[in-house]
C-alpha cells in the first residue's frame, strides 16, 4: 500500500515534465516562425522581422500571465463570455497556477499555464507575417497586447476553457482552428487595413513576385516549425504515465509527421504542374499547411489517413495562396493560406476519422471563431490606425524598415547603400 503513494507522485512528475518539455519544443517554434519570415521577406526587412517575433514572444507571455489565462479558464462551463471576477478580486479557478497543483488531478498547474502560453504566442506569430514589409513596428506591438490578452482568451475559453462551443461539442485535439484560424483571421483583417505593399498588384491586375532575401533559412524555419509540432501536438494529449497515453502519444507524433510529408509532395507536385517549377516556396508551406491540417485532430486516423489530410492539405494552400493574391490580399508568407484556408480544412476533416465529432459542431466552431477573431481585430486595427497609423510611408517602406523602426540593419556588410 506505500507504494501507491510514491507511484501517484512518480506519475505527476513524468506527466509534468512532459507537459513542460513539450512547452519548450512550441516555444522553440517561435525560432522558426522567425527564420522563416526572416527568409521570406526582403533583406532590407529582416532586423524588423526578428524584432516583431521576439518582442510578440515576450508581450504574449506577459500578458497572457497577468490577463489571458484567467480570461481563458477562470469562468464556468458553457458560457458566452468569460467570468471577469477577478479584475476587482474576486475568486476564481486557476489560482493553483502557484499552488504546484494540489488541485490538478495528474500535473502541475503550473506546467499548464506554460504549455498553454506558448500557443497563445504561435497563435500571433501567424499575424506577424502576413502584415511583413509595411507595418510600423509599434503599430503591431500594440495589436500583439489585445490579441494576446483579450482577443484569443475569449474564443479559447468558448472551446478548451469548457465555453459554449465545447458545449455544442465542437471537437479540435491541438488547435486547427483555436490556435492558426485565430491566428490567421487576425492577420486577414491587418492585411485588409494595411493594403498591399508597393508594387506588388499592377493597375491592370498583374501580380509581381516579390522573392525573399533567404531561401536557406526560411527552409531552417520550416524545419524548426516541423520540429516543434510534434510537442505542439503531442503535448496536447496531455498525460504521458500510463500505457494509453504513452500509445497515443506515439500515434499523434506519427501522424504528425506523415501529414507534414504529404503536404510538401503535394504541394511540389501541384506547384511543378501548374507553374512547372518545382516551387521551393510552395513545398515549405505544403509542410506547414500538412502540419496545420492534422493538428485538429492527430489522434484518431491511421497513419495512412494522416498522410491523406496532409495532401489535401497541401494541395489546398498552393491554390488558396493563387487566389489570395488574386484577390489583391498581399500576405508575404503565406499564412494566411496556411493557418486559415488549411486550419479550416483541418477542423472540418475531424469528424471522417473521429465518430465522436459532427459536421455541424464543428462548422459552428468555424463560423464563431473565425468572426469573432476578425471582426474583433478589425476594430482594433483601425483604432490603431486612426491613432497612430500602422503603414509606414512609402519612402520609409522603399528605403526597408530595418532602418527607419530598428535604426540598423541585418546584413550590413552586404548593403548596397554608400557610406
Amino acid at each position: 500500500m506505500n507504494d501507491i503513494p510514491q507511484l501517484t507522485e512518480l506519475m505527476y512528475a513524468v506527466d509534468t515534465f512532459y507537459f513542460l518539455i513539450c512547452g519548450v519544443l512550441v516555444m522553440w517554434m517561435a525560432a522558426g516562425f522567425s527564420m522563416l519570415e526572416a527568409g521570406l521577406v526582403r533583406s532590407k526587412n529582416t532586423a524588423e522581422i526578428l524584432t516583431k517575433n521576439i518582442a510578440l514572444f515576450a508581450i504574449a507571455c506577459t500578458m497572457y500571465l497577468i490577463l489571458g489565462y484567467y480570461l481563458m479558464y477562470s469562468s464556468s462551463a458553457g458560457g458566452f463570455l468569460p467570468n471577469l471576477g477577478f479584475l476587482i478580486g474576486g475568486e476564481n479557478t486557476v489560482d493553483a497556477i502557484t499552488a504546484g497543483g494540489e488541485d490538478a488531478p495528474y500535473y502541475s498547474m503550473r506546467s499548464d499555464f506554460f504549455f498553454q502560453v506558448v500557443f497563445v504566442a504561435t497563435a500571433m506569430s501567424i499575424v506577424s507575417g502576413a502584415v511583413a514589409e509595411r507595418m510600423k513596428l509599434w503599430a503591431f506591438l500594440a495589436f500583439a497586447v489585445v490579441m494576446t490578452g483579450v482577443i484569443y482568451p475569449v474564443s479559447g475559453y468558448w472551446t478548451w476553457g469548457g465555453g459554449w462551443l465545447a458545449e455544442v461539442g465542437y471537437s479540435d485535439y491541438a488547435g486547427s482552428g483555436i490556435v492558426h484560424l485565430a491566428g490567421a483571421a487576425a492577420a486577414l483583417a491587418g492585411v485588409i487595413v494595411l493594403g498591399p505593399r508597393k508594387g506588388k498588384y499592377g493597375k491592370d491586375g498583374s501580380i509581381y513576385a516579390i522573392p525573399g532575401a533567404n531561401m536557406p533559412l526560411a527552409t531552417l524555419g520550416t524545419f524548426i516549425l516541423w520540429m516543434g509540432w510534434f510537442g505542439f501536438n503531442g503535448g496536447s494529449e496531455l498525460k504521458l504515465s500510463d500505457a494509453a497515453s504513452a500509445n497515443n502519444v506515439a500515434q499523434v507524433f506519427v501522424n504528425t509527421n506523415a501529414a507534414a510529408a504529404g503536404g510538401v509532395i503535394a504541394a511540389l507536385i501541384l506547384a511543378k504542374l501548374w507553374f512547372r517549377k518545382a516551387d521551393l516556396t510552395m513545398a515549405l508551406n505544403g509542410a506547414l499547411a500538412g502540419l496545420v491540417a492534422i493538428t485538429a485532430d492527430p489522434l484518431s486516423p491511421s497513419a495512412v489517413g494522416a498522410s491523406l489530410i496532409g495532401i489535401v492539405g497541401g494541395l489546398i494552400v498552393v491554390a488558396a495562396i493563387v487566389t489570395l493574391d488574386k484577390l489583391k490580399l498581399d500576405d508575404p508568407v503565406g499564412a494566411i493560406s496556411v493557418h486559415g484556408v488549411v486550419g479550416i480544412w483541418g477542423v472540418l476533416a475531424v469528424p471522417l476519422t473521429n465518430a465522436e465529432a459532427g459536421f455541424g459542431p464543428q462548422i459552428i466552431g468555424i463560423l464563431g471563431i473565425f468572426f469573432w477573431v476578425f471582426v474583433a481585430s478589425l476594430i482594433v486595427w483601425l483604432i490603431l490606425k486612426a491613432v497612430m497609423g500602422i503603414r509606414v510611408t512609402e519612402e520609409e517602406e522603399y528605403e526597408g524598415v530595418d532602418l527607419t523602426e530598428c535604426g540598423m540593419e541585418a546584413y550590413p556588410e552586404f548593403s548596397a547603400s554608400k557610406k
